[in-house]
């Protein structure tokens, strides 16, 4: 039993979603402090500085839109990396590698069919 759950953690695929969580989680964090550091106060200078810029009040309840403009900002730059680092370089991989294997055509002639059918009938003798 403990040999299986061990077998079941040193699995590549467990390592991999291990490290791609821990990687993801810091290139979070990097992203949120770049948007937080430099975005959010230009969102703050455009929406007249000071310390209501990117933010206004209405009855005593603060609304911060200039958060929210960073968070989706953040969220944007987030997907485009892993877009352009991950998705693309791997949709490229995939079409190289099946690039040589041609798909098998529709119509298939008598001919081939009929030394499909020997070949089967061969291989199903005793």
């Amino acid at each position: 039993m403990i040999q299986g759950f061990k077998d079941f953690l040193l699995r590549g695929n467990i390592i991999d979603l291990a490290v791609a969580v821990v990687i993801g989680a810091a290139f979070t964090a990097l992203v949120g402090s770049f948007t937080s550091s430099f975005i959010e106060p230009m969102i703050g200078l455009v929406a007249g500085g000071g310390e209501t810029g990117g933010s206004f009040i209405v009855n005593g309840q603060e609304f911060t839109y200039g958060a929210f403009i960073t968070a989706v900002i953040t969220f944007l730059i987030t997907a485009a990396v892993v877009y352009f680092v991950f998705v693309m370089p791997m949709k490229t991989l995939n079409e190289r590698l099946n690039r040589g294997q041609e798909p098998e055509p529709e119509g298939v002639s008598e001919d081939i069919q009929l030394l499909r059918e020997i070949r089967d009938a061969l291989n199903a003798r005793p």
